[in-house]
């Protein structure tokens, strides 16, 4: 064999032993999410949930009697430095995702009451306007996402979709249930009986009739809005205002005692964590849970 084309030989084989060795101490890939960056929905999900609610509103309204400007001011930067930190994590952490929750609450409640007082529109436009933003919103997350499932929530775009759709789920609850109980005169008790049994309606149907769960666990977070208010309202507000008169400030600071101590027990507990999921097949009458059975959960080193 020429010395040439030895040479060659041994300097290809020596170039690619070079290469396989830079392919072997190459850094892998950053592993891909595992869980979604939302909390499992039980039971203690549901009753958080309908006290940030109540909370929201009793809140927006006790800031916004002390000082508008001030009140916009918390509620604008509250929930920009509540959400760059829930964007930010890199898994769920309760104490981060409920305070973006709670902030949503004060900012969706300011939201809708802005809009009603500051355009002079009446709660039977604003309601419906905040309905079609709803729509609006999952029907562009669907057509991005092809689901609007809570297990899905492991990208930055379906999140930055899914806190979208609650700050408009929460605007659009503010509306419906001021437009139940002062417009059409309900008063706020009679308000949160009607939310109460409306919400009953999706559960019942996931329960016994198979619904959808993706389309049941929307229908009811967006009625948890109204629910949660409707009574918080009714403890609040005077009673010129069909209200028991603890006021505003006392049922805010009661809200939050009851918020944080359950926010603290997740935390800790780390019960509300969702175990990894997969995508289940479509049924043969066409509903599609996706992504809604859990997998067993990695044993903890």
């Amino acid at each position: 064999m020429p010395r040439s084309a030895a040479t060659g030989g041994r300097r290809a084989a020596s170039q690619s032993r070079h290469l396989v060795l830079r392919a072997s101490t190459r850094q892998p890939p950053a592993p891909a999410p595992i869980a979604a960056k939302v909390p499992e929905v039980a039971v203690l999900f549901w009753i958080i949930k309908v006290l940030t609610t109540g909370m929201g509103e009793t809140m927006s309204d006790f800031l916004g009697q002390k000082s508008i400007p001030a009140a916009g001011l918390i509620g604008i930067v509250g929930l920009a430095v509540a959400l760059r930190l829930q964007l930010r994590t890199r898994e769920y952490r309760a104490p981060v995702y409920w305070f973006a929750v709670m902030m949503v609450a004060v900012f969706g409640t300011m939201a809708a009451d802005g809009i009603h007082v500051g355009a002079g529109l009446s709660y039977a436009v604003t309601t419906p306007f905040f309905a079609v933003v709803v729509a609006a919103i999952f029907f562009l997350w669907h057509r991005s996402e092809g689901t609007l499932s809570i297990h899905s929530i492991t990208t930055r775009r379906r999140e930055v979709y899914y806190w979208a759709a609650v700050l408009a789920t929460f605007a659009l609850g503010t509306a419906a249930g001021d437009l139940t109980a002062l417009s059409l005169n309900l008063g706020f008790f009679d308000s949160a009986v009607l939310f109460a049994l409306i919400i009953s309606v999706p559960a019942l149907a996931w329960w016994r009739f198979r619904l959808n769960p993706i389309v049941a666990f929307w229908a009811a977070y967006i009625v948890t809005r109204p629910l949660g208010a409707s009574f918080a309202d009714w403890f609040g507000k005077s009673h010129a205002r069909t209200g028991l008169g603890l006021g505003d400030g006392t049922v805010s600071g009661l809200a939050l005692l009851g918020f944080v101590a359950l926010v603290a027990y997740v935390a800790i507990t780390r019960c509300d964590i969702q175990r990894p999921a997969v995508a289940c097949p479509s049924r043969r009458d066409g509903r599609h849970l996706d992504a809604a059975i859990p997998q067993p959960r990695p044993a903890e080193s």
